[in-house]
């Protein structure tokens, strides 16, 4: 049968020495219709040379439309030894032109198969709105800009943000799941009485409630004191608040009392739902800007995001690509590194995004991570024990704890099945000089990880092995995505940004000054300037 349709394909080697080889490749394309049959590029005495693009046809049967995958074949000759391959790029050509990146850029040093995925930036919808800095006019404006690709999640959000039980239904499964705990007894910086409360407790005394396991707190107290940023010459607010919420009877979390900042005293009243509507939805507004700085830089930067690149460049850096740890760890952090230097040079730098537009530009972020380093611990980043810590294994809709256990379990079962097929004993472990003399002493000696209480110095047993193996995957790929991935793809948390807000700009409302607001004052208090909202959502909307 003659093919329907032809494929031109591209392959680029490295341009330095030693990159290219005499194996046998081959390649099968997958698309949205089909995929193509295997097919031999290079094979005996068709070399792939250095800084050399060599250009073939893919015959296919049927057109397979867009070009997702590609899938590359590396076999050694029977009499010749395997030689490393680099490989930088596979561009792939329709019948009408259209390109297919997959770069690739790394050595193919294995017989086997290699997976590449299409590498074109998704197109922007968001063209012009970058442009866009001046000050919103209404709520109304908002809807407006994400016009397209609506959503449940972002529709409800529209719709219930303004609702007590939206508001701490998001601190179990929205983007922050892991900064609410169990209150055993009310700080001292915090003085809410049974007085002040008891009319939401469905009859019930603080007192019981909290023996009861059903009030909990959520403390900002690495805000406390962080110098706020200055933004187009006005001084901004960061508010360190602490908020404590009720389990009802139909197991919906309800705030119940917000304290913006630490320090009790009259200048610093506890705002209740029995306050003035506007006066107790800033209050809100407020913990949930609060929220937004410390997920950003505790929550996600620091726990996943720098974590992910210290276990990134220790394994590329100290454990050679035959390592049986390095096979299994490198796919959970092909996009660690770039993904990190974007944040860096887009959001971090200086006059980035923060600086420009975030309570917590101009220096704050630096103060609160040297803050929340020097008090996380290994513990911490392990789930089943972080949970338990927390005193969360029993409220109930929390599905970042049940979903969570059971990845946790899953990727534990994984990790202890491979693993113990290299290592059979603890001896083994302890023999591994790879593992313990270039990993643990390179990595665990860091800067970054002597901070961290309780992180192992050296591995002497396959449990402590497992265990720690099972955190650098969990913390790459789950956690990651439990903190990430509800910022705009579910549109959820901070899509509308008053349920998430950036900055805060009324300074007055943590003096206490503030009373009788509008919902026209409290919108402009929290959305003064579109520059941060477009920019940092098209950034996400393009690199997550």
């Amino acid at each position: 049968m003659p093919a329907l349709a032809k494929y031109n394909v591209q392959v680029t080697t490295g341009d330095f020495p030693h990159a290219g080889t005499l194996d046998k490749i081959s390649i099968i394309l997958f698309g949205t219709k089909g995929e193509s049959n295997k097919t031999t590029l290079f094979n005996l005495g068709k070399m792939l040379y250095p800084g050399t693009t060599c250009s073939f046809q893919v015959p296919c049967y049927t057109d397979l439309g867009d070009i997702l995958l590609i899938r590359l074949f590396k076999e050694k000759h029977v009499f010749f030894p395997s030689d490393d391959w680099f490989c930088s790029n596979v561009l792939v050509k329709d019948h009408t032109g259209k390109r297919f990146q997959f770069p690739c850029y790394q050595w193919i040093v294995e017989n086997g198969r290699f997976d590449l995925i299409e590498g074109k930036v998704t197109e922007l919808k968001l063209k012009g709105l970058t442009d866009m800095c001046e000050p919103w006019e209404n709520l109304d404006d908002l809807s407006h800009v994400f016009c397209f690709k609506k959503t449940y999640l972002s529709e409800y959000t529209h719709h219930h943000w303004t609702e007590d039980s939206f508001f701490g239904y998001q601190y179990l499964n929205g983007c922050n799941p892991i900064i609410i705990q169990k209150c055993i007894q009310i700080p001292k910086n915090f003085p809410v009485t049974n007085s002040m409360v008891s009319q939401f407790l469905n009859g019930g005394s603080l007192d019981k409630e909290i023996k009861k396991g059903n009030i909990f707190l959520v403390d900002y107290k690495l805000l406390d004191n962080v110098p706020p940023n200055v933004i187009d010459g006005v001084q901004q607010c960061l508010p360190a608040p602490l908020c404590l919420l009720y389990k009802d009877k139909q197991d919906q979390l309800l705030p119940i009392a917000i304290q913006l900042k630490q320090k009790s005293g009259p200048e610093n009243p506890i705002f209740l739902p029995s306050d003035l509507k506007y006066d107790w939805l800033l209050a809100k507004t407020y913990v949930r800007s609060a929220d937004f700085n410390y997920h950003q830089l505790v929550s996600h930067l620091l726990r996943t995001h720098l974590m992910a690149e210290v276990f990134c460049m220790a394994t590329y850096r100290q454990l050679p690509s035959i390592h049986p740890l390095f096979k299994l760890l490198v796919n959970h952090m092909r996009y660690t590194l770039q993904i990190n230097i974007m944040a860096r040079n887009i959001l971090l730098a200086k006059d980035g995004i923060f600086d420009k537009a975030a309570s917590t530009g101009g220096g704050g972020f630096v103060v609160i991570l040297q803050r929340a380093l020097d008090s996380l611990t290994y513990s911490s980043l392990c789930l089943p024990e972080n949970i338990k810590a927390r005193g969360m294994e029993n409220i109930p809709n929390y599905y970042y704890r049940d979903d969570g256990i059971q990845l946790w379990k899953i990727i534990n079962r994984y990790v202890k099945k491979f693993i113990t097929f290299y290592y059979k004993k603890d001896k083994k472990v302890k023999d591994d000089q790879e593992l313990q003399r270039c990993v643990i002493k390179r990595f665990c000696t860091t800067i970054f990880f002597c901070s961290i209480t309780g992180i192992p110095q050296s591995f002497s047993t396959l449990q402590q092995l497992i265990g720690f193996v099972t955190m650098v995957i969990f913390t790459c790929s789950a956690q990651h995505a439990a903190v990430n991935s509800g910022q705009v793809k579910a549109k959820h948390d901070y899509f509308f940004l008053p349920s998430g807000s950036l900055f805060c700009s009324l300074c007055g409302i943590l003096d206490g000054l503030l009373h009788g607001l509008t919902l026209n004052m409290l919108f402009h208090s929290v959305t003064k300037s579109s520059y941060l909202a477009f920019s940092y959502l098209c950034l996400l909307h393009t690199a997550y």
